[in-house]
């Protein structure tokens, strides 16, 4: 047993790849057994190894495992000095090291495609062209098929009923009326049967049947593919359209599969279930189906934005619903343009690809509301963008790790992170917290308290003053205090908020880029898949990113040209809007990858996702506002209201006290989630700005 362990060592440092065999042994869930680091490879591998990629953390870093087992992703002990990760190629390996990169947004999905061979008999259904008949596993009597029966069956069927009752009328169509007969029973109950192919023979078919069945079959294709999880009707309605409608009547056949019956003849539709709830999964050109499906709201959004400015068909209401929704898709393109990029070149572009297009969504929006508020002539857009910065924050640091926890709680039941590096990313955001609110101290601690709406009883001098609505402002102050010292502070804090940025990525990509080091194995002798396609190239990538910028630009502008009519509404606190809508529909996408990374048992990429985005928040986005502010003076100053300064920095204690220990469950991913919605309670019952 000995030498073949020391002859699988001595191959794999031949091949260049550095290899972790993990053997079948029975181990406590969620942890898997550490090899000393003296130790040799016999001390840790037995019977058959699989050999992952090797991603070098240095000491104490937690692993990602994509091998779906019971000792979980996240499984090796701290002291392991290795995160062990499994890839197809090159590409996806620079993806996944991408994810473990200080400052780099953390992404979920695949930026090359995979054989449809190699992927599991769930996706491969997903992919399915319903021609290819199979043995039929349980009864087709499912909740999906009844509700298509409900939702398509029915009217499809009648349809069909009346076209065959036009064609028995023209009586030289009649031949196409008992197909559409049989039709009609077919798409009341498609389950089960299947449908040979033939030719076309007849004109008057064509002249007034077909062009109303296609009427019908292209409305029943869009609504299920809009639907997402009804897709195999969608796929059945295009079959029927493209192949079935176009066949001679005598050679339709329709046959309902038997469980005996062994078809040998060649079969074009064969439909199962109409329902399949993995459709989630399903992706074109690398695009998922719900973004792909979202893309025509944004052409919807700047035509009713563009073209209807009076409001005559539609209110300012809609236009502004229908410009954040539209931010959902672009941020997705976004981000998949920024990993596509990141990972097909070195560390360096990828770092420059994450720092400039990464924040471009939030930035979009928190420059064109800054304008509008210019323009305007008010200062309450300018406190929107500050509620919704520390909005986006408070939702990064407690919701997005804590609906993390949740939902890898209930499947993992208890899952491990490296609480060293938790203890990293709870430093980096106490010293963001901090520089982002000292100018907010500083003017607590040198400004004036001023009160307005201040009242007493005339005459009677025992009684006190009452006083509402006391601030801290250092407008009404010296203003050599303003010009020699606050603006200062705030120009000091915005190059040394950057400045830590750029030193992370330094000791990343530079002085320490060897501890980050990938070798890869594909679990076969330590070879890599060699080939491989990407879904988007480079130059498709930057003008994907490009487009979706400046799409994202519009839906911005008309978002804060439109949200005057909600700012208006005194029954809503504008604090809450910002904190809610205009924060986190932005971050739907990052917090979608956290949730798939919860379930995969890799909850510290999980709980990366939030501290990514609060950090480039406070070390990227704010400083950029300011140096904005800088060239163009639109009044935007880093003096945030009391409540911003307190919830932001309770967050970061409590989020810090749940780290500590290294382990989380779905408790304490629900204690943050229960402290943000207390947060979101406040914000919604407090008064509105002073601005506002």
């Amino acid at each position: 047993m000995e030498n073949p362990r020391k002859r699988s060592a001595v191959e794999g440092s031949e091949n260049g790849a550095e290899r972790l065999c993990v053997g079948p042994q029975h181990l406590d869930p969620g942890t898997v057994e550490t090899p000393p680091p003296d130790s040799s490879a016999q001390h840790f591998c037995h019977f058959t190894p699989k050999c992952f990629i090797t991603v070098h953390k240095g000491p104490q870093v937690a692993s990602a495992r994509s091998t779906p087992s019971h000792y979980g992703e996240d499984g090796w002990h701290e002291a392991t000095s290795k995160t062990t990760i499994r890839v197809e190629n090159e590409v996806e390996a620079h993806r996944e090291a991408n994810n473990y990169k200080f400052g780099f947004r953390k992404w979920k999905g695949n930026v090359t495609e995979r054989p449809i061979e190699d992927r599991s008999d769930i996706v491969k259904e997903l992919y399915s062209n319903l021609s290819v008949v199979k043995p039929q596993e349980g009864s087709v009597i499912t909740f999906g098929n009844v509700m298509y029966v409900v939702l398509f069956g029915w009217w499809i069927s009648l349809i069909y009923v009346l076209v065959g009752l036009l064609m028995f009328g023209t009586i030289f169509g009649y031949r196409y009326g008992k197909v559409c007969w049989k039709l009609a029973l077919y798409f009341l109950w498609p389950f089960g049967k299947f449908i040979e192919k033939c030719h076309i023979s007849t004109y008057i078919w064509f002249l007034l049947g077909y062009p109303v069945l296609a009427v019908v079959h292209g409305l029943a294709c869009v609504l299920s593919w809009l639907l997402v999880f009804t897709i195999p009707v969608a796929k059945l309605n295009a079959h029927i359209l493209t192949a079935v409608l176009l066949m001679a009547p005598k050679d339709i056949q329709i046959q309902r599969l038997d469980k005996a019956l062994r078809v040998e003849r060649g079969v074009i539709l064969c439909c199962y279930r109409a329902f399949n709830v993995y459709y989630y999964k399903y992706t074109i050109q690398g695009i998922n189906i719900f973004a792909l499906n979202l893309l025509p709201l944004v052409v919807i959004t700047l035509i009713i934005g563009y073209t209807d400015h009076e409001h005559k068909y539609f209110s300012a209401e809609t236009t502004f619903a229908t410009a954040i929704m539209s931010i959902i898709p672009l941020s997705y393109y976004i981000g998949m343009g920024i990993a596509s990029i990141s990972a097909q070149s070195n560390f360096a572009v990828g770092a420059v690809v994450n720092a400039t297009f990464g924040s471009i969504t939030e930035m979009t929006f928190y420059i064109t509301a800054l304008l509008q508020g210019h323009r305007a002539a008010t200062k309450c857009y300018e406190e929107i963008v500050k509620a919704a910065l520390t909005g986006t924050l408070l939702g990064c640091i407690l919701f997005i790790p804590g609906i993390c926890m949740i939902i890898g709680g209930i499947k993992h039941s208890e899952q491990r992170f490296n609480s060293r590096s938790a203890g990293v990313s709870s430093a980096l955001l106490f010293i963001s917290i901090g520089g982002v609110f000292a100018p907010t101290l500083f003017s607590k601690t040198f400004g004036n308290l001023v009160c307005e709406s201040c009242s007493n009883i005339p005459g009677n001098a025992s009684v006190p003053f009452i006083c509402k609505d006391c601030h801290y402002d250092t407008s009404q102050t010296d203003p050599q205090l303003i010009l020699s010292h606050t603006e200062p502070l705030v120009y000091t804090i915005s190059v040394l908020l950057p400045a830590a940025y750029l030193i992370g990525l330094i000791f990343t990509l530079k002085t320490h880029s060897h501890i980050y080091d990938i070798h890869i194995s594909d679990g076969h002798g330590g070879h890599a898949h060699g080939h491989h396609v990407v879904h988007w190239s480079r130059w498709r990538a930057l003008a994907v990113l490009i487009v979706a910028t400046v799409l994202m630009a519009c839906c911005a502008d008309l978002s804060t040209e439109n949200i005057e009519p909600i700012l208006a509404h005194f029954s809503i606190s504008q604090y809450f809007i910002g904190v809610t809508v205009l924060a986190m529909v932005p971050e739907l996408p990052e917090i979608v990858n956290g949730i798939q990374f919860a379930l995969q048992n890799n909850i510290s990429l999980s709980l990366e996702v939030g501290s990514c985005i609060a950090v480039q928040v406070c070390m990227i986005q704010i400083p950029l506002l300011i140096l904005f502010n800088a060239f163009y003076d639109v009044g935007f100053v880093l003096v945030f209201s009391d409540i911003h300064l307190w919830a932001s920095i309770f967050s970061v204690i409590l989020v810090n006290y749940i780290f500590m220990d290294g382990k989380c469950d779905y408790f304490q991913g629900t204690a943050l989630v229960v402290v943000y919605l207390i947060l979101l309670a406040l914000y919604f019952f407090a008064p509105s700005p002073r601005s506002c």
